[in-house]
């Protein structure tokens, strides 16, 4: 596999070090590495492969290197500036922040659901939600198997997909300490509110989950809605998914699908009180899934629990993923 030059953007925070973390566990084919980031990290030294990297401030002249691939996790407003200039100097960019994933032109990729999308990219690739990707991985096969009418989901999310501030907040509220980033104490608490509420009720968070899951499965006729809430864990997000069929299924196929995807874990045997927890999926980059079982209020209706690190397969992992996507399709 050639080596490219690869840039990452937003290299201090949280997904740009796992971004790092996991290029190293994965032996992603690194030449020349660039780190850049805002202005009160300018200078920062972070060690890759036991080599030393010196962080750079993010400006609109720091793409003027021979730079292959471009890694962002800045942000949206970042995103939104400074992925077009490196588009228009031939750089290949893969964002994690929600800027482009519901732009028509851009492809929104979970590798294990849609890797054909990667073929038609105009220079941008978006990494989805985080509570989407391990939404969708069991999803997909269940689809192509059945056909989903729709979906209600119920997310239970961990406070470090707020990144460094969220998992402060917890911190501090386990020592009865007031909130700095939400509205509202997380220790001992639940918060039915991710992101910022819109006009018709829903947060920005729920309306993610259910646009993106459209665009990635590729069919906008399934009805979805979602409630999203933050819960007082640190890492690995839990999703509850009450998928309805349009055709008959036996609950010992659906194991069996998901037994054989790729990506997934099932982790069900309530005899022993095994399925899936925060706890189980810490550093790991599958989606486990388990509780599955019929709803038996409506006609073609299951239930299934779906957990994952949201640090890992959630964002850095699955861009990472994207990455070697690109690579091996030759379109980077």
């Amino acid at each position: 596999m050639e080596k490219l030059n690869v840039g990452i953007v937003g290299a201090t925070g949280m997904v740009g070090r796992n971004f790092l973390r996991i290029m190293e566990e994965r032996n992603f084919p690194v030449k020349n590495l660039y780190l850049f980031a805002s202005s009160k990290s300018n200078g920062k030294k972070i060690v890759f492969k036991k080599e030393e990297y010196k962080v750079e401030e993010l400006t609109e002249n720091s793409f003027d290197k021979p730079i292959d691939l471009l890694l962002f996790s800045a942000g949206g407003n970042i995103s939104k500036k400074f992925a077009p200039i490196a588009k228009k100097k031939g750089i290949t960019v893969v964002d994690n922040s929600s800027a482009w994933r519901m732009d028509r032109e851009v492809p929104l990729v979970v590798p294990e659901v849609n890797p054909q999308d990667i073929e038609w990219h105009n220079g941008i690739i978006a990494n989805p939600n985080c509570s989407t990707i391990q939404s969708v991985v069991p999803l997909k096969p269940l689809h192509e198997a059945f056909k989903i009418k729709r979906v209600i989901f119920s997310t239970y999310q961990a406070v470090s997909g707020s990144g460094v501030a969220g998992m402060e907040d917890l911190d501090n509220g386990l020592k009865y300490l007031d909130p700095k980033n939400y509205p509202h104490p997380i220790a001992f608490n639940c918060l039915p509110h991710i992101d910022e509420f819109t006009d018709n009720g829903y947060t920005k968070e729920e309306i993610k989950m259910i646009e993106e899951t459209k665009k990635i499965l590729n069919d906008q006729n399934i009805r979805i809605t979602s409630t999203t809430v933050r819960v007082p864990v640190y890492f690995g997000h839990c999703v509850s998914a009450n998928i309805e069929f349009e055709n008959n299924f036996e609950l010992e196929n659906v194991y069996d699908i998901l037994r054989n995807y790729k990506g997934i874990v099932v982790f069900d045997d309530i005899q022993k009180n095994n399925y899936p927890m925060p706890i189980n999926v810490k550093g790991k980059d599958e989606v486990y899934v388990g509780r599955i079982r019929r709803d038996f209020s409506v006609k073609n209706g299951i239930n299934i629990w779906i957990v994952a690190d949201n640090t890992r397969k959630g964002a850095a992992t699955n861009t990472i993923q994207i990455a070697e996507l690109l690579i091996n399709k030759n379109k980077i």
